[in-house]
Parts: C-alpha cells; sequence; structure tokens
C-alpha cells in the first residue's frame, strides 16, 4: 500500500519538485557523459539547444541516437572537441558530419540495441526525452517515439524530459510516471513533422506491383522511405489488413478511415495497429492522440524476429539503395559512404520469413540519378555493405515487375532480377551475367528499349469448376516453369504440339519461347498457385507473318488440364489481343486427330477454312469477321 500510495498518491509532490528549467537540468551532464537523445520527431528539440549552449562548460560529452529529425548542432564541427555523435540510423542531419569523419555509426539490427543499454555496454548517464504532461495518475506519454527510448530511459542514471503539451498522449507501453523522471522541463513547442512525400509515377508503379503480393487478411510493415506511402496508395482495396511496424506515418490514416486495416485477423496484439514510433504531419498526430486502436511498443518487442513471425502471412516491406545479381542488398551505404542506416530491416525480413504465408519484399526504383545509374548491379559498389544477405531476400520489387528469389539458383536469380532492371540496363547486366558465368553464355538478348512487357493484356478468369486461372504474357524468367511444364506431360501431348516424339526440351529451345518481343512473337500461359508459386499449366502463341497481317498459332495445355476449357480462353484470349493489334487471320497446324485443338478453333467464334494433308489439318481463321463470345 505504502508503495502504491508513493506511486501515485503523492506524485503531485514529486512533480513539482522535479520541475526544472533547462539551464539547471543541463547540470546533470558532465564532461565525459554519455547522453541519449530521444528518436524521430519526438526528439526534444528544445533540450537538445540548451545542451548545446551548455556547450562551453562540458568536454567530450559522448551523443547517441538512432534516427533524429530536428536539428543536431552537436554534430556540428564547431563543437566536435565538445560532442562525439555515434547514431544507429544516418539521417540527413547527421550525415554530413559522419561523411566528413566527425562522427561515428554503429550499424546493429534495431532490436539488438535495447539490451546493448541493459548490458551497460553502451551506457547512459543522462537521457533527454520529450513527454506529454502528466494524467491524474502521475503517468506521461512517451507520444511519438517509444521504440528504444523506453530503454535509454530504463537504464540512464538521469532522465531529463521535455514536458510538451502538443506531445500526442499514445497507448500501449508507452507510459512513463513522474517518479521514472529526475527532471521535467516544461516548454511548449510545436512536435517535428515530416509531412508525406511526393509520389512520382515510378513510385507509384512499384506500389502496385508491391501490393499485389499483399493478400486480404496480411499483417503488414511498411519500413521508412517513400515507398510505404506509394504501396498504401494500392492497399485500400484489400479487406481485413493487420498493422505490424516500426514506424507509421500518414500512409496509415486512409488504410484505417478506408476500412481496409482492422486487425481482426492478428494472430497477436489482435484488433490494434502496433508500431514503435511515429513521423508524420499534425494531422498525424491528432489522429494519434488517445485513439486506442494505436498502441505503441518497445523496439524489443515491435521488432523482435520471433514475435513478428507469429503473425500469419506477415508482409515485410522494406528499400535497398542498391542489388546485386545474386540478392545481396545495400540498405546502408553509397560505396564507402555511409548514407542510412541496418534499421529494422533484418528484423522484419527474417520474421516475415518465418512466418506462415509471410513475405519479405525489398522495394525499390530501378534506376538512380534521373535514371542514370541502375540500382541492380552486377556487383555492388566497392564498399557497399551488404545489409540482408542473398539468403534472406525473398522479394525484390522495382516498377518493372516483381522478383521471387528465395531458393533460387544465381541462374534464375541473376535472370528474374534482369528481368525488373531498366531496360536501359538489362542487356549490359545480362553480357556481366555471363562473364561471371551466372547465366548461359547464349542467353538470349534483346532489343529492350523497345521491349515492353504489356502488363495490361494480365486478367484472372474463373473455370467452370470453380478454379482460378491467371493469364499473362510469358517472361523470360518464366524458363524454369515451362521446362517443368514440358517434362511433366504424357509422349502423346507432346506430340500433338511439337509433331514429334521429343524426349529432350533443351535450354536453347525453350528460351525461344519464353524470350519474346511480345510484338511480332507473342506468348502467354495459364498459371494455377503451386507450392509456393505460381505453376504453368498451358502455353498458347502466335508468331506474326507482318507482311500478310497474320499469325500462326499454337497451343498446348498440361494433361491434367485438358478438356477444363482452358484452351478455349486462351483461343479467346488471343484473339482479342490480335483483333486490337490489327490482325486479320490466324492460322495453324493440328494433327487430323488431335480433336480437341479442332474443336477449340470451331467454337472460336471465327469463320474457318480447313486442308488435310497427310494426317496434318491447316486452319485459316479469319479475324476480320471474328464474333467473339
Amino acid at each position: 500500500m505504502d508503495a502504491r500510495r508513493s506511486e501515485n498518491g503523492d506524485w503531485q509532490k514529486r512533480y513539482s519538485e522535479k520541475i526544472s528549467d533547462a539551464r539547471s537540468a543541463m547540470k546533470l551532464i558532465k564532461s565525459g557523459s554519455h547522453v541519449f537523445i530521444g528518436t524521430g520527431c519526438g526528439q526534444p528539440q528544445y533540450l537538445v539547444r540548451e545542451m548545446v549552449e551548455h556547450a562551453a562548460d562540458v568536454h567530450d560529452v559522448h551523443v547517441v541516437h538512432l534516427l533524429t529529425m530536428g536539428t543536431a548542432p552537436y554534430a556540428d564541427e564547431r563543437f566536435r572537441e565538445r560532442f562525439k555523435t555515434n547514431t544507429f540510423f544516418i539521417a540527413e542531419n547527421v550525415r554530413d558530419a559522419m561523411q566528413r569523419g566527425i562522427g561515428d555509426y554503429s550499424p546493429i539490427f534495431l532490436s539488438e540495441i535495447p539490451a546493448e543499454f541493459e548490458e551497460g555496454r553502451i551506457p547512459i548517464d543522462v537521457a533527454l526525452i520529450m513527454v506529454s504532461p502528466p494524467d491524474s495518475r502521475g503517468q506521461c506519454s512517451l507520444g511519438v517515439s517509444v521504440d528504444i527510448v523506453r530503454a535509454a530511459v530504463s537504464n540512464a542514471k538521469y532522465v531529463i524530459a521535455q514536458v510538451n503539451p502538443q506531445m500526442p498522449w499514445t497507448h500501449g507501453n508507452s507510459f512513463l510516471h513522474v517518479n521514472q523522471i529526475d527532471a521535467m522541463v516544461p516548454h511548449d513547442e510545436p512536435i517535428i513533422e515530416a509531412p508525406p512525400p511526393k509520389i512520382d509515377d515510378t513510385l507509384r508503379k512499384i506500389g502496385q506491383n508491391v501490393a499485389r503480393l499483399v493478400e486480404d487478411g496480411s499483417t503488414i510493415e511498411c519500413g521508412i522511405g517513400n515507398v510505404p506511402q506509394a504501396v498504401a496508395e494500392f492497399l485500400k482495396d484489400k479487406k481485413h489488413l493487420g498493422i505490424h511496424t516500426e514506424l507509421i506515418s500518414d500512409w496509415v490514416i486512409d488504410l484505417v478511415e478506408c476500412g481496409a486495416v482492422t486487425c481482426v485477423r492478428k494472430n497477436i496484439n489482435r484488433g490494434k495497429i502496433v508500431a514503435s514510433f511515429a513521423m508524420g504531419s499534425r494531422k498525424l498526430y491528432d489522429y494519434l492522440n488517445d485513439n486506442a486502436f494505436f498502441e505503441f511498443h518497445p523496439t524489443e518487442y515491435v521488432n523482435d524476429p520471433f514475435v513478428i513471425a507469429q503473425h500469419e502471412k506477415m508482409i515485410a516491406i522494406n528499400v535497398g539503395l542498391e542489388i546485386d545479381l545474386t540478392g545481396q542488398v545495400c540498405a546502408d551505404s553509397l560505396g564507402h559512404q555511409f548514407y542510412s542506416g541496418v534499421g529494422g530491416q533484418v528484423d522484419f525480413t527474417r520474421g516475415a520469413a518465418r512466418s506462415r504465408g509471410g513475405k519479405a519484399i525489398i522495394a525499390m526504383p530501378s534506376t538512380a540519378r534521373d535514371g542514370t545509374v541502375s540500382r541492380i548491379v552486377a556487383n555492388l559498389t566497392e564498399g557497399a555493405g551488404v545489409v540482408t544477405t542473398r539468403a534472406d531476400v525473398h522479394y525484390v520489387v522495382t516498377e518493372y515487375g516483381a522478383a521471387y528469389l528465395h531458393g533460387k539458383s544465381i541462374r534464375e536469380r541473376a535472370l528474374a532480377l534482369i528481368n525488373i532492371a531498366h531496360p536501359s540496363f538489362r542487356n549490359e547486366l545480362i553480357q556481366a551475367a555471363k562473364a561471371r558465368k551466372f547465366i548461359y553464355e547464349d542467353q538470349i538478348e534483346l532489343a529492350w528499349e523497345r521491349v515492353r512487357y504489356p502488363e495490361e493484356l494480365e486478367r484472372t478468369e474463373t473455370l467452370a469448376d470453380g478454379t482460378e486461372i491467371f493469364f499473362r504474357p510469358i517472361k523470360p524468367t518464366d524458363e524454369p516453369k515451362v521446362s517443368e511444364m514440358l517434362y511433366s506431360m504424357s509422349a502423346e501431348s507432346v506430340h500433338t504440339r511439337f509433331f514429334t516424339y521429343t524426349i529432350s526440351f533443351p535450354h536453347r529451345d525453350v528460351q525461344q519461347i519464353t524470350n519474346i518481343d511480345y510484338i511480332n512473337s507473342l506468348a502467354v500461359v495459364a498459371m494455377v498457385p503451386g507450392a509456393g508459386e505460381m505453376e504453368i499449366v498451358a502455353i498458347a502463341q502466335y508468331y506474326v507473318e507482318p507482311k500478310r497481317q497474320a499469325a500462326e498459332v499454337a497451343f498446348i495445355v498440361q494433361d491434367d488440364w485438358q478438356r477444363k476449357g482452358i484452351g478455349t480462353r486462351l483461343m479467346r484470349y488471343l484473339t482479342r489481343i490480335a483483333l486490337q493489334r490489327g490482325l486479320k487471320e490466324f492460322t495453324a497446324k493440328v494433327l487430323a486427330g488431335n480433336r480437341g485443338m479442332l474443336a477449340v478453333f470451331e467454337n472460336s467464334g471465327l469463320p474457318l477454312s480447313m486442308e488435310f494433308d497427310e494426317g496434318v489439318c491447316s486452319v485459316k481463321m479469319d479475324l476480320t469477321r471474328a464474333k467473339l463470345k
């Protein structure tokens, strides 16, 4: 009872005793002290300014922090003898100091930082933080910044708090009693804002490609950067999404308001959005204020891969600066220059990988420096650090599509990444991959500047038995799937397509099917869910004879999927494409005994003629008189 009375009943007296002016509070900082500064937009700006004003009285103060968004005068050249800066994540405010060598950067997984404080490997003498004013029980809120701040407070010798009435009151594990604070400095000032970034067409396309990988009922994490805002735009039609993420920004508001995010299917913290810090506009802070739908928890919980993995369909969306053809991701440096940090990328990547149905996604534009440099490279730039290893990456997404790498060979990885690189760099990357023996030396090179994957032709249809079939143009990366399909087919099915009982489908032949220009040669595939990936169960092709405005068509359907209507749908699919492109005639050669294929043509809605010669039927179909059903 006495302990409870001390905690709650006497708090007003203790609070009044702890109120201090900033100058007096700064006397707790001595020469050689280790000082922690609060994170992100929760940085106590007033206390930081006062600490620097106090600089003449101290030497060699060691400043440590995560990502901070306000000014960082302690990192200025003028104070290099007074303050030594060490950051776990390089933000814009200290980047110049890091690159000029007057500050330090400690690469570390975000989930492991609290243990460094707890075990004293990173000592903290004074923690400078920002809190809301106390409630009726003497509880303050850490507001928009719980992350590693709570661990810092728990392990600091002294805690100095800027008490700011503009700090939102957030729920979760964000509360700090006045008894846990040594000096409280009232100062009212706006919380630092990080307005939503502008989303250009490239980012919007990346967002669309990422959103396609997010299923209803998924729990998502979005790392730092402008990609999350772009992704959120395309998640509004999803159902029952959950959020478990280190950082939330303004993108979360629209997803909640439109009903896409409900958190009702989360496996832990059900019904709650979980984050460790927030950076956004005043609109976001007002939205978070006393909103019990949001819970803020410390980094050691939010970023724990084993906690993350408990969510089914956990989707981790993070960004990279550069990736090589084997799948190594650089996310914290530009060559020898440190640019950002390790952050929580690996925590969430590994957590999502352990999640049932989870996906670890690295998203980035295909180029940098106004399109002059490819972010997908044969080798990482000299000095670039690997944040996410080639074994950790599942998906890589650019504006040109998504590459699935997990469990793939180096050859498959290289081709998949080349396929989503900017077209201007693809042949250069193919040549580099050949030189490194990553891919076959006879790999086809195309005029990629003129070859565009026709994404608009993708569509999903439902068969009579309820099976959903995904139809899309073929891709160079489909070569292994095409080979698997061909080798799985019966000798009779192979014979009806190729007019021979071949038993071999070598790379040199299969790549002729998968490497096309989508104009004079087109192939479309029918796909169904397989063991972890989509499987190809049918292929339809046409090859244009430009002078005649005609095209020869050919079809092959896997044995188990024949007589289900897939051939008919593929025929209708090719016909629509041909009509859009101004073709006037289809031709085909079919074995006379292939009644199934002939029936597809007869039911196509196209006037046709047939000629039989030595067991082969030559078919002509008039596209100008098409009557599609």
